[in-house]
């Protein structure tokens, strides 16, 4: 289901460092982040969106997640913003 939010979100950032500076901007409105992502990548992503409140939905790969940002490789996490 996630999934199909990213792919059909119309702005999307992908990667940890540039979800981390989206979050600080105050422009997301969810982040998604991959189970099979290691701990300590996610972990500040994970700290800040409960933080501010902003609702995190969990998927099981990286690599479906990846390609549903229309990339060749995986992704741990995604920010949809506004």
């Amino acid at each position: 289901m996630s999934y199909e939010k990213v792919s059909q979100a119309k702005k999307i950032i992908i990667g940890t460092k540039q979800t981390v500076k989206a979050i600080q901007t105050d422009i997301v409105l969810e982040v998604v982040v991959a189970s099979d992502a290691d701990r300590r990548v996610i972990n500040k992503v994970l700290h800040l969106a409960e933080e501010r409140k902003i609702p995190i939905s969990k998927v099981d790969s990286m690599k479906k997640l990846g390609k549903a940002c229309g990339i060749e490789v995986g992704a741990s996490t995604v920010a949809i913003i506004n």
